[in-house]
């Protein structure tokens, strides 16, 4: 156990206002979300007392209980390494009647499941009720300081929108693409912030998936394909044909694909957007498969061994990479508002190839519809699938499904934030915000 100050030139959060609230909510508070992405940092702004279980991994095994005492709000980071101490806090928590903020769990990945031949002592219970769970993904736009942050998804929903200016290049935006979200990496250019990325995939291959008793070779070929398939619902047997060995010429079965993109959920580094079925629509009709993105298109870009000139020399690809930053962004703007859905942000595509990139749901039943395009030069064609969307869905006789609040057309290469018409704007990602 350790003393613990807050931590020296910390960039605020967006998640900063939920870990607060959640505090004054719920006996403790669970941060999850990939590793680099600032998860730490963020607990201890808010906490008195830390304990690293990765350094007191003895004492943690033999008296999880160890790791519970400091001063509160107390971290306890990396809890999953000795799983059991999610029972010792749950059982604290009941303990004390109106207990609130008592600690702060962090972790970059869920404890395996029972058969893995991993786990170490599962906990027992979800601790739903008594502790509130929080995900944090890399860093936005709005967050790094690279979005002048005009326009609010929230504020949206609020119907209030203001115009406003911000010129970017092609140049710029795929920079900021390739730089991602890192905390550490948020000051580089993008060569050096690609470094980074590189270097969390070399260990991810050679350290963090051996440890976890799968193939790290295996891994990296599933991450070069959803790399290379990034948005897409791609069907197992497109992602199972990128993770063949052609020297051996094996491939791998559908059961083992489906435990490495578990394993990969499970330590947050694959984002699965499921698709919205609408109110009163035929399921049938609509395409649910999963689409799927990186946690941050900089790994996206290291996985493909791509360098900015040669994403703009690859426009196509590009539009990949972009729409994986939008989405990024997109879910933590989402997921900052208390109104929001247990599954915030998904996308739509009926039978008849109609489709929006991006549905933000609210747990009320309120909906926006996004599309994401790279320039200027697409969006009238955006504007007019959004509104045939809306036709279909809202305006046609019998459509029982209620209108959206609004629809936008997020872009990168482009230079205002403008209203088209009541309900329908094209936005900058570099002017959005929470």
């Amino acid at each position: 156990m350790e003393s613990s100050v807050k931590p020296e030139g910390y960039i605020p959060r967006i998640a900063d206002a939920k870990i607060e609230r959640y505090l004054s909510l719920f006996g403790a508070v669970e941060i999850t979300g990939t590793k680099w992405c600032g998860k730490t940092w963020a607990a201890l702004q808010h906490a008195a007392s830390v304990s690293f279980v990765d350094t007191s991994l003895a004492l943690a095994r033999d008296d999880p209980s160890a790791m519970l005492l400091g001063e509160r709000p107390h971290v306890i980071d990396e809890w999953q390494r000795v799983p059991q101490i999610w029972d010792y806090v749950r059982h604290e928590v009941d303990r004390t009647h109106g207990l609130r903020g008592g600690w702060i769990l962090t972790g970059s990945s869920t404890p395996l499941p029972k058969g893995t031949g991993k786990e170490e002592g599962l906990p027992s219970h979800s601790g739903a009720g008594r502790i509130g769970r929080i995900r944090m993904r890399p860093m936005t736009l709005a967050e790094s300081g690279d979005s002048t942050c005009s326009v609010s998804l929230a504020g949206l929903f609020r119907g209030e929108f203001a115009p406003g200016q911000v010129r970017t290049d092609a140049s710029k935006i795929v920079e900021l693409a390739c730089r991602g979200g890192w905390p550490e990496g948020v000051d580089l250019d993008a060569a050096g912030a690609q470094i980074i990325a590189r270097e969390y995939l070399r260990a991810l291959r050679l350290e963090s998936i051996p440890s976890l008793g799968k193939d790290g070779e295996v891994a990296g070929r599933l991450l070069f394909s959803l790399a290379r398939n990034l948005g897409q619902a791609a069907t197992y047997d497109t992602l199972r044909a990128d993770m063949a060995d052609a020297s051996s010429g094996g491939g791998v079965s559908e059961g083992t694909l489906v435990s490495y993109l578990t394993l990969l959920r499970n330590l947050y580094l694959l984002e699965e957007v499921p698709g919205w079925l609408p109110p009163a629509r035929s399921p049938k009709r609509v395409r649910t498969r999963p689409k799927r993105y990186l946690a941050d298109p900089s790994l996206a870009v290291a996985a493909l061994h791509m360098s900015p000139d040669a994403l703009l020399g690859d426009w196509q690809t590009f539009g990949l990479v972009f729409e994986n930053l939008c989405i990024r962004d997109l879910m933590v703007y989402a997921s900052a508002m208390d109104e929001a859905a247990d599954v915030p942000v998904r996308y739509y595509r009926d039978d008849s190839g109609l489709e929006a990139d991006a549905i933000v749901e609210l747990a009320d039943g309120r909906w926006a519809a996004f599309e994401i395009k790279t320039s200027e030069a697409k969006v009238p064609d955006a504007l007019k699938s959004l509104r045939a969307i809306k036709r279909k869905l809202a305006d046609a006789p019998g459509a029982r499904t209620r209108p959206p609040e609004f629809m936008a057309v997020i872009t990168g290469v482009s230079e205002y934030a403008r209203r088209v018409e009541d309900g329908l704007y094209v936005i900058p990602i570099r002017a959005l915000t929470a």
